[in-house]
């Protein structure tokens, strides 16, 4: 049996979850997972601008905190933190941990290669819409393929104590250690499904111990200390999703059940670059407090191709907002949206879309927000999105004049103007597998 830790479930989650998870008990393997579409779209734009970066910057001093203790332990950490420069992360890694052994896999970003793919005849059309990626050519700003977890795997081979993906899938950080230390083949189907739905259940980090849970939330123990998740899994493919104990937060299979739900298609047809595995062969049990076993997973071949995450440029956008209080607090807010938009149709100014919110009535559930009569006080926010970026920044200018020539109590305008941001589309496209070759290097 190994244990398979998850101390990060995005690039901004817990600082400290990674270390405690290292303090406060066994393991094996420490996955940290950091990247989504938009992050691959920022770390290219960084690199751009400075060949050194590309790749999340709050890593390499993170593992240097917990170098000492993976070392004397033999824990191996596997992370998707080298973004889209996994060479210069590695480098800073040693350089602040000079102990540790780093491994890089590589062979995932695609960038430089678009060019080559569409000169062959590869439409990499968009799998939504069908367009063909010719029509945003010259706005692309990334291009990554999702790798499997067996060039990870590999990697683990070397002895790394730090293992440095770019764009591998999520599900590959906690299958890969599975596929190291219990020789799993691409054949194995079902073993690699059960593989791959561990990595799911675990790849949010907390969000499978009780954070982000709609089951009894009121009774989750200890937010402040919230336990991370933890895999122990045996070489049939059955596991167990613990967490260390004395630590807060809840194991329980209901929400071991939200976490399986996010972000699942067709529940028959889970696609990997590893398998296909069918969700609706789970079991779960109870297996005592803070423990659900897994078991009976089936599984499929890996399909022929790879999906490929493309971000592109998408025009700019700028969001301004106003408090308003008690009393009419509703009528003002809306009073200061009619404001504003006749104030932009005589400037005339045009958007793709003007897009307006009122916090504290019915932001998060539109029309399905139960009415409240006269609320104490409201946020009226309102977005721009838009080709041209002076007429986004000259909304910026639109929101603080209210303040003393719109309707009275408005507040909240203390930060200034709003800034202008520039939007980033995303494009799922497919691409043969035989066209992406990775490799494994060990960063001395």
């Amino acid at each position: 049996m190994i244990r398979i830790a998850n101390g990060q479930g995005f690039w901004g989650d817990w600082l400290e979850a990674p270390v405690r998870l290292v303090e406060q008990g066994p393991l094996d393997y420490l996955a940290l997972d950091y990247l989504a579409e938009i992050t691959m779209s920022i770390v290219q734009k960084q690199k751009q601008a400075d060949p050194n970066l590309g790749y999340a910057r709050d890593f390499p001093p993170l593992i240097a905190r917990i170098a000492a203790p993976i070392r004397e332990r033999g824990i191996q950490v596997i992370a998707n933190a080298g973004g889209v420069n996994p060479v210069a992360c590695a480098k800073q890694v040693r350089q602040l941990a000079p102990q540790l052994r780093v491994a890089v896999v590589l062979g995932d970003d695609l960038y430089d290669r678009i060019d080559e793919f569409l000169g062959r005849g590869y439409p990499m059309a968009n799998m939504d819409t069908g367009e063909p990626l010719s029509a945003i050519r010259d706005r692309i700003l990334s291009a990554n393929a999702y790798i499997g977890a067996f060039p990870v795997a590999e990697a683990l081979a070397t002895g790394a104590d730090v293992v440095i993906a770019g764009r591998c899938t999520d599900t590959a950080l906690a299958l890969a250690p599975m596929i190291h230390a219990f020789g799993w083949g691409p054949a194995d189907y079902d073993r690699l499904a059960a593989g791959t739905v561990a990595g799911h259940i675990i790849e949010c980090g907390s969000q499978t111990t009780g954070g982000n849970c709609q089951v009894n939330w009121q009774s989750i123990p200890n937010f402040a200390n919230i336990g991370y998740p933890i895999v122990e899994a045996e070489p049939d493919g059955t596991f167990v999703v613990t967490k260390h104990a004395g630590t807060g937060g809840r194991i329980h299979s209901d929400v071991v059940k939200e976490q399986l739900l996010y972000e699942l298609g067709d529940p028959r047809h889970y696609i990997t670059p590893d398998c296909v595995a069918d969700f609706t062969s789970i079991q779960l049990e109870d297996a005592g407090s803070d423990r659900v076993r897994v078991f009976g997973i089936r599984g499929g071949p890996r399909p022929p191709m790879l999906k490929v995450s493309i971000s592109y440029a998408w025009g700019y956008k700028a969001i301004g907002a106003l408090v308003y209080s008690w009393p009419e607090a509703l009528e003002k807010a809306g009073a200061a949206d009619r404001i504003v938009r006749e104030r932009l149709c005589r400037l005339g100014l045009e958007f793709d879309e003007i897009y307006t919110e009122y916090f504290g009535v019915n932001a998060c559930h539109g029309p399905a927000a139960p009415p409240v009569a006269d609320p104490p006080e409201v946020q009226v926010r309102i977005g721009v999105r838009g080709q041209d970026r002076k007429a986004v920044d000259r909304f910026t200018r639109e929101m603080a004049p209210l303040v003393l020539s719109g309707p009275p109590s408005a507040t909240g305008f203390g930060d200034g103007r709003p800034a202008v941001r520039e939007v980033v589309a995303y494009w799922p496209a497919l691409l043969p597998r035989g066209e992406v070759t990775t490799r494994v290097e060990v960063v001395e």
